[in-house]
């Protein structure tokens, strides 16, 4: 038996409104792949999106003042984001997943169905992050990290046409490019704080487009696919 998890990019499942035909296709990709592989089970960890995108924007145009700044309520409103995408794919799944969607991975947690679901959890952490710390939890060795971004890059590749695709990247020198601070809504592809801790368990992260589902199903497999993998 062995646990995998994935954390699924909210701008995959709902880019500005839920995604059905992803989310339809991923669901039955993941019951196919568990009903082949009797014992596994899959913990997804799900994305805030464009809904925590449009609620952070209209919050601060209702604002529109120095008075919220410095607090959470932005990242809160993102978490509640994930918190509804989580719902929606865990709903999906029926009777795989039998717990609620987990909101805080350092809880007391059971997982008895073959599916668990989890959201964002508190300000200053990413769901990264929760994957991460899911990962120790269940004894997973191996974290997919699912976005809209099918390798890591050697640099932004939207402002430096030079950028270079990875196969392969070590922890020390992906978290030279990532950097040791956490910004809600940063954009890099995987969390820095995730990933030291990710470094310190010895954990390997696979980046990769989660779009393309025969991909991230020949991952999880084992056998060849397209993406970085950090380790």
């Amino acid at each position: 038996m062995s646990t995998k998890v994935l954390s699924v990019g909210g701008s995959i499942v709902a880019p500005e409104y839920p995604d059905t035909d992803f989310v339809k296709r991923f669901v039955e990709m993941a019951k196919a792949y568990l009903s082949a592989h009797t014992g596994d089970r899959l913990i997804l960890v799900v994305g805030g999106g464009g809904p925590a995108r449009i609620y952070q924007k209209a919050f601060r145009e209702v604002t529109a003042t120095a008075e919220n700044a410095g607090t959470d309520a932005a990242d809160w409103i993102g978490i509640m984001a994930t918190r509804l995408n989580a719902q929606f794919v865990k709903a999906c799944f029926g009777d795989l997943c039998k717990e609620p969607v987990v909101t805080d991975p350092t809880a007391e947690l059971t997982f008895t169905g073959s599916v668990l679901v989890a959201a964002g959890w508190k300000p200053g952490f990413s769901t990264d992050n929760d994957a991460v710390l899911l990962a120790e939890r269940f004894d997973a060795d191996t974290v997919v990290n699912l976005s809209n971004i099918e390798k890591v890059y050697t640099d932004d590749p939207r402002k430096n046409p030079d950028a270079k695709p990875l196969d392969e990247i070590s922890w020390a020198d992906f978290r030279k490019m990532v950097g040791d601070e956490w910004v809600p809504g940063k954009n890099c592809p995987f969390d820095p704080i995730a990933s030291k801790k990710a470094q310190e368990m010895g954990l390997v992260v696979v980046c990769a487009g989660g779009k393309n589902i025969a991909n991230t199903q020949a991952i999880l497999e084992g056998k060849s696919y397209t993406g970085t993998t950090i380790k």
